[in-house]
This record gives structure tokens, sequence and C-alpha cells, in this order.
């Protein structure tokens, strides 16, 4: 690796006269605000985190911004500075649902040659993100009640059934799916299947019986695309 030249070191006069003059080096220290900023940062995330619990858990018609603040453990009015009401608040969960996903479907589809095995595993991975993560149960259950909310929300479900038309097109591609299967066909029923079954278990259990309900749909529906 090639290394920058080193200047010879500045000699320092001892000519009184010039004392004082010569330039100060430039220590640029951070912004002031910076701290302020990351502090503002972290109070929003933690707001969003604690709306997120209670969106999952009662859904956006009973709760109220105070009910946000308390769980919070702020005042109402510290919520207001960040989001003015609660289709504010209710959008900000729905966006960062969505942002999860990204950096939750990296490496997914890991390592398998097959894009059959692609496929289960990135399912086994949507199972496991909406059993765990509170921010990706919010956003569902909200945009289930996104007639009650007094905002444009990002369309739901589309997005999936291009991501998994990709995928089941490539097993096509491979002669791994099952003859006379449209891959966008198959899509729109899993991402139907799926959705309609995480809600349920919600429902039913809180999601407590959802890997016990994901493995059913893999065995009587996922492998029943397998050509």
């Amino acid at each position: 690796m090639a290394t920058t030249p080193r200047s010879e070191p500045r000699q320092r006069t001892t000519d009184p006269r010039q004392r004082g003059t010569e330039p100060k080096p430039r220590t640029d220290p951070k912004p002031r605000s910076e701290p302020k900023q990351e502090r503002a940062r972290r109070t929003k995330v933690h707001i969003l985190q604690s709306a997120a619990e209670l969106f999952a858990e009662r859904g956006y018609a009973t709760v109220t911004l105070q009910d946000v603040a308390e769980r919070a453990e702020m005042t109402k009015g510290a919520v207001y500075f960040h989001y003015t009401n609660k289709e504010a608040l209710a959008v900000a969960v729905v966006q960062e649902h969505y942002a999860r996903w990204p950096e939750i479907l990296d490496g997914a589809e890991g390592d398998h040659e097959a894009p059959f095995d692609r496929l289960t595993a990135v399912l086994d991975t949507v199972t496991r993100a909406f059993a765990r993560d509170i921010v990706v149960q919010a956003g569902a259950r909200l945009q289930i009640e996104r007639a009650l909310i007094d905002a444009e929300l990002p369309e739901p479900y589309v997005g999936w059934e291009d991501y998994l038309s990709r995928l089941i097109g490539e097993a096509k591609d491979a002669g791994e799916l099952r003859a006379g299967v449209e891959p966008r066909a198959a899509a729109r029923v899993l991402v139907s299947a799926f959705f309609g079954m995480q809600h349920i278990s919600d429902v039913l259990s809180g999601r407590k019986d959802l890997t016990e309900r994901h493995q059913e749909l893999q065995t009587v529906l996922v492998e029943g695309l397998r050509g």
C-alpha cells in the first residue's frame, strides 16, 4: 500500500516580532448542534417505538397521543413537538415498517443454489420478522385499518407480489415449479395466504402460533408449487 509522504515539521519561530502571527492549527470541533440533533433523533425513535407497541396491541382507533406519551414516559407536548397528530404518527410507523424490510431481507436468500430453496428461506425470514419485530407487526395492523386513518399510507402488498414473482419465476426457469403455474398468480396467492395467516395468528393467539401456522403454509401451499 502506498504511503503519503510526510512533510518536514515546521520550524517554530523564535522572533518575538512574529510571535502570535503564526496561524493556529484548526481543530474543526464538532458542531454544538450535533448532540442536540442526536438526542432529537433518539427521542423520535423512542416515540415511534412506543406508538408501534400500542398500535400493535390495540389498533389505531383507541390509541391517543396521550397514551403514546405515557408509554414513552414523556409529556404530551414533547410528543406533539415531533408528531403533530396521531395520523402523522401512524404514517411514520407504516413508513418505518417498509423501511425495515431491505435490512431484514438482506441475505435472506442465503447461499441456496436452488431457487425454490431461496423462496422458502425468504418466507422463513419474513415469518421471524412478524413474530419478533413490533414495528413490522404494527405496520401490518395499521395497513389493515387504513380506512380509519385520515392520511395517505404506502400502497401495501404490491411490492411483495413483485418480489415473490421474481423468486417464483427463477424457480420456473430452473424447472422447479409445478407445470401450469404462472409466477405472478402464485405470488398473489402466496401474499394473500401469508398476510392472512399472520393476521389470523395475531387475532387468535397474539402470534404465538405463527411458526406452526407458517409450517402448515409451507407444507400445504408452498410445497404444492414445487415441480
